[in-house]
């Protein structure tokens, strides 16, 4: 890119300072940024999903990008693998139940009554209330 050519400027006279230049900005080129939250706009102040469902919990606390339902089908059908554990990103303790055969069933069924009643956190710690 080329900028015009100015005409060439006269010194000044001594003991008078030099005119200033006139200053040209740069060209700004915007740049669209991509959403930063799967969130609709806030309604009333409160952040929500995109289906409308607050992203908040009843104590205030971020609510999980999880889904509870796809949680809960998981721990009920492959539950003494830990793959609803995989799913929210408790990869360590998705291979301990793995290991263990969900402690033999009775891990798995804990879970997936924390996962209904709407206790099961995600590996951020923001409970899973999106169903």
């Amino acid at each position: 890119m080329s900028f015009p050519k100015q005409p060439p400027v006269d010194p000044p006279p001594v003991g008078l300072p030099a005119p200033a230049a006139p200053v040209t900005p740069p060209p700004t080129v915007s740049v669209p940024q991509p959403p930063t939250t799967p969130m609709a706009a806030p309604v009333g102040g409160v952040p929500r999903f995109a289906n409308g469902k607050p992203a908040v919990d009843e104590m205030g606390r971020p609510a999980g990008r999880h889904r509870r339902l796809a949680a809960a089908l998981l721990c009920f059908f492959f539950g003494v693998f830990g793959i609803h554990r995989f799913y929210v990103g408790k990869v360590g303790t998705g291979l301990l139940m793995i290991v263990t055969f969900g402690g033999l069933g009775i891990w798995a069924l804990i879970d997936l009554i924390m996962i209904l009643v709407g206790a099961f956190r995600d590996k951020a710690g923001a409970v899973l209330n999106n169903w």
